[in-house]
C-alpha cells in the first residue's frame, strides 16, 4: 500500500522539512513493527491537550475547574479526534498492514490515533507555535460549540443516584470478548431501586457510557 504524503501536505496546507516524520506519523504497527506512529502518537496526544486546555483558559478564565475539564474532555476524547480526522479525510493516507494491496476499511480508532500522530509531527518539524495554529484551526467550531457545556451520561447518572439515594450508581463488567486490537465490552450498572441496564462499547469507558445512557432513558420513563 503506498501513499501520497505530498497530496496531504497540499490538504492541510503546509510542507514537512522532513518528510520522513509525516510519513512515520501515518504508519500504524500493523504495517511496520519497529518504525511507526505509536510514540509519535504518545507525543501528539500531549501536544494537543496542551494547546486545548490553554486555548479554554484563555476563553473562559473565569469558568469553574470542573466545567473546563468537562469542556476540555469533550475536545480531546477519541470520539472528537475521529470526526476532525473523518472531515479531513485522513484514512486515505494512514499506512496498514494490507497483503493483497486491496481497499480496506480502517478502524476508527486507528484514524483518530493517527490525527494525534500527525499533530505529534507537525510539532517536531515545525514547533508549538505553528501546530498551535494548525490545531486551533481544526478545532475552530467545535471550541466555539463548547460554550455549551454537555454533561456526559455517566455523569447525569451519577448526580441523579446521588441526589435521589445518596450513593453512586453500581457498574459491573460482564465480559471482554473480541480480539485484542478489536475487544468489546459489556458492562451493566444499575441504581438502588433499578434492575441492570446493560451496553457494549468498543472501550471500558465507552461500554459504561451507553450502560448509563439506558439507565438515564429507563429511570426517566417513570
Amino acid at each position: 500500500m503506498k501513499i501520497s504524503s505530498t497530496n496531504l501536505e497540499k490538504k492541510l496546507k503546509l510542507k514537512f522539512t522532513d518528510s520522513k516524520i509525516l510519513i512515520k506519523s501515518l504508519t500504524h504497527k500493523s504495517h511496520d513493527s519497529k518504525n511507526n506512529n505509536e510514540k509519535i502518537e504518545f507525543l501528539g496526544d500531549r501536544v494537543l491537550g496542551l494547546i486545548i486546555a490553554k486555548k479554554l483558559l484563555e476563553i473562559y478564565p473565569e469558568e469553574k475547574e470542573g466545567i473546563l475539564d468537562k469542556k476540555f474532555a469533550s475536545l480531546v476524547n477519541k470520539r472528537k479526534c475521529l470526526e476532525i480526522a473523518k472531515k479531513i479525510e485522513l484514512e486515505k493516507y494512514i499506512l496498514v498492514f494490507n497483503p493483497k494491496s486491496k481497499k480496506i476499511v480502517i478502524e476508527d480508532k486507528i484514524i483518530a490515533d493517527c490525527l494525534e500522530a500527525l499533530i505529534g509531527a507537525i510539532y517536531l518539524d515545525k514547533g508549538l507555535n505553528f501546530t498551535e495554529k494548525f490545531v486551533l484551526n481544526l478545532w475552530s467550531e467545535h471550541i466555539t460549540a463548547s460554550v455549551v457545556t454537555q454533561i456526559d451520561s455517566k455523569t447525569k447518572l451519577q448526580e441523579h443516584s446521588l441526589k435521589v439515594f445518596k450513593v453512586l450508581p453500581i457498574y459491573k463488567l460482564i465480559s471482554n470478548t473480541g480480539p485484542r486490537h478489536k475487544p468489546l465490552f459489556k458492562v451493566a450498572v444499575k441504581l438502588k431501586d433499578t434492575n441492570f441496564f446493560t451496553a457494549q462499547g468498543a472501550s471500558k469507558k465507552d461500554a459504561e457510557q451507553n450502560a448509563a445512557t439506558l439507565c438515564l432513558e429507563g429511570v426517566l420513563k417513570k
